[in-house]
């Protein structure tokens, strides 16, 4: 007589090793989720504060561009780090702006403006 024969798959087992493997794999994501919270919880505080200050406004002239305002607003500074300065606060995308648009200028700029 012969035996039947089973093919029945082996049981894995994990040991100490494995477990601690696969809890640390399980864990990055959630340590690169609350690094992530981290670094925007403190630009949040950072933006609450800046939020209550008050600027001077000057709106832009037809024609006018970011580097004559700020020749105008700053002549005595390089106009590069003027312009991105303004670009800075007024969080804009480009240094592009349009006639009438109102933009908040730089607090240590703001005696050339009055």
């Amino acid at each position: 007589m012969t035996s039947p024969q089973t093919n029945a798959a082996p049981r894995l087992r994990l040991t100490a090793r494995g477990r601690a493997v696969l809890t640390g794999i399980a864990a990055i994501p959630f340590v690169f989720g609350i690094a992530f919270g981290a670094v925007h919880a403190n630009s949040a505080v950072a933006s609450d504060s800046s939020s209550s200050a008050t600027f001077e406004y000057v709106t832009v002239s037809a024609g006018e561009s970011l580097w004559m305002l700020a020749e105008r607003i700053a002549p005595d500074h390089d106009p590069r780090d003027v312009v991105a300065e303004i670009v800075d606060l007024n969080r804009l995308e480009t240094s592009s702006v349009a006639a009438g648009e109102r933009i908040a200028i730089p607090s240590r700029y703001e005696e050339a403006v009055r």
